[in-house]
Formats: C-alpha cells, structure tokens, sequence
C-alpha cells in the first residue's frame, strides 16, 4: 500500500489519499506554532497525502486559518474537508446545526481558509433540537450555490444516518456524502451497523483516531507508568491505566503490542494497518504535532496485514468491540440526559 493508492470517497468520484491529515492540534490546542503547523502540512502534502480535515471549533478558528495560510498556491490540489456545529465562541447561539448558523458558519470558514468553497462540510454532530430536514436542505442549498461541493456527517448514529438520507431523498436533496467517526484496534463499535450502512447507501468514511487517543502510541503497557497526555484534563478517568475501568482496555494494548512485536511491526503500523485494511474505509484521519509523529504515520500506511495477522486481531479485540462508550465519540443524548428517560410526575 502506498499514499499514491487513491481510494474512492463513497460514491462521489471523489478520489482520496488513505492517509488524510487532521488539522486539529494545529494553533493553540496542539500547542503549535504557525511555522510548525504549516511545514508539516506542506510535508505530508509533498509525501502524496491529498486530503485535509479541519473545524471552525479548533482552536476556535485558529486552525482553518493555519491551513488556509499554508494551502496558498497548492489549494486546487487538497480535498478540503471543515465542520460546523460545536461552539466556536462563548456566545451561545454560534454554534448548532440550524439554517441561520450554518449560513453564517460556512462563510467564516471560508474567510478563514481563504477560500471560494469547501469540498466537503462535514456536520460535526447530530442536534435532537434542529430538524434533520432543516438542516439537509441548507447543505445542499450551498451544494447548489457552490460554496460547498459535498457534505457530510460526523459520528452520527445509525439511525441518524439513514434518517438524514431519507431526509434528502424526501425533499429530492443532494445526499450526505460521507460519515465521519472514530475507528481503530480498541474502537470497533462501527463494525456493527455503521459500516454496513455506509457501504448500503454508498457513502465515503472518514476514520479517525487509528491509535486512540494514544492508548495504541506503544506507551500504554501493562506494568509501566501513566503516560502523559494533554487530553487527559478534557475527560477525566479515560487515560488514567490505574482505574478498574480501563484494565481490559489495557491488558488488549498490551497484548497488540506484544503481537505488533512478534510481527515485526511498530504498535503504530498494526494500528494505521488495521483500519486501512478495512474496505468500507475511504481515509484515516491522522493528528500529527511533530514531525516525528508524521513521519510514522507516513511510515505506517506503506504496510499491508496479511490474513493471519488480522486474525490474530480479532483473537485480542473481537469485531464490534467498544470498551468505553466515550470511545464512540459521543454519548447519545438518549443516556446522558435523564429528562429523555424519566416522567415527571
């Protein structure tokens, strides 16, 4: 496998790198400069990666003005890819997925990536509280104007899915183009339905997280000590290898590694391997800060599983398998809000 391997996203003719670069620890979140952001962008569009992930909401617009800067003179040649939908500010009402704010959000991306359109505009999460009709019609309303050439959706449920296709083929509607989500050796939920439905109504799929969230970087074995991370403050428990929760998420890292290691590979090329060899995956999502991470990732995706080897997979971490529901991406308003499940009386 190599990054001049063009994969299909969906059904749009869309042709994409396996690799896509993930613009999200670019600017204040990442801790990363201008300079260093734009140098590893313009390193891994020099190593044949053709695909670019940003959001308004990272480092609240910091990061599309990075890539912006950084695509100057090379923009015809990325797959552009931002998101709308979580808070970009403190005002509360400049966030959410209803007409009057995607209208407003499209046009700041584009300010900020200085440019004319986006190829595809990804709606970052589902909203129980604005008509999925509502906003299906806005997106294809910027399909038709041409300030967007595809859209789509990020960690959207099943039925969410399907709901937003029946949505479009109600109105006569462009269709959602792809789906974004989480997907990796630990993080197998999607396996289940996601895929399938995917596959069904020919949609691309963006993964992202191939070492999740670092417990697949080769730090996290059994026995050794708590590994840094700067996400650890943003979900408290979810890195902590101490906690009772987190014991067969360890013991299964562990275990990869050691299969990582008997293979002759990096933990890293198992993961970036894995995903990749999935056929319903159009490009994973990577987040490099250095240029050190990149050059392993780049590394990795030069790597093919053989059968056996992912058989062995499925032996440590069965298809399906979703360790902690935070995992997913996000949890279902459905279990984190007890009104949606309780009568007052």
């Amino acid at each position: 496998m190599s990054l001049s391997d063009l994969r299909s996203l969906g059904r749009t003719g869309v042709r994409v790198s396996p690799l896509a670069l993930g613009a999200m620890n670019f600017g204040a979140r990442g801790k990363t400069t201008h300079e260093e952001s734009i140098a590893l962008i313009h390193r891994a569009l020099d190593a044949g990666v053709n695909i670019i992930d940003t959001a308004d909401t990272y480092s609240r617009g910091e990061s599309e003005i990075i890539v912006g800067k950084a695509l100057r003179g090379r923009r015809e040649d990325v797959v552009l890819a931002s998101k709308f939908h979580n808070a970009v500010d403190d005002d509360l009402t400049h966030r959410g997925n209803s007409r009057r704010w995607i209208t407003r959000a499209v046009e700041d991306s584009l300010r900020r990536l200085d440019t004319d359109h986006l190829d595809l505009y990804q709606v970052h999460r589902p909203e129980s509280v604005t008509d999925v009709e509502e906003t299906v019609g806005t997106l294809d309303g910027l399909v038709r104007a041409g300030k967007i050439r595809y859209y789509g959706t990020s960690v959207f449920s099943p039925g969410e899915l399907i709901e937003t296709q029946w949505a479009a083929d109600r109105r006569k509607l462009n269709r959602s183009a792809s789906e974004q989500v989480p997907y990796s050796l630990l993080v197998r939920g999607i396996e289940r339905e996601t895929l399938p439905i995917a596959r069904r109504y020919g949609l691309g799929v963006l993964t992202y997280g191939p070492l999740a969230a670092g417990w697949l970087s080769g730090a996290y074995r059994i026995g050794a000590t708590q590994p840094p991370s700067f996400r650890a403050d943003l979900i408290p428990g979810r890195f902590d290898v101490a906690a009772p929760g987190n014991a067969d998420k360890l013991a299964a890292a562990d275990a990869l590694a050691v299969l990582a290691e008997k293979a002759g590979l990096s933990l890293v090329q198992l993961a970036v391997g894995f995903v990749l060899a999935h056929p319903d995956v159009s490009a994973t999502i990577i987040g490099p800060r250095t240029v050190e991470h990149l050059d392993a990732y780049l590394a990795a995706a030069e790597v093919v599983l053989d059968e056996d080897l992912l058989d062995a997979v499925d032996e440590i971490v069965a298809p399906g398998t979703v360790f902690h529901e935070r995992d997913t991406g996000a949890i279902p308003a459905a279990l984190a809000d007890p009104a949606l499940r309780r009568t007052v009386r």
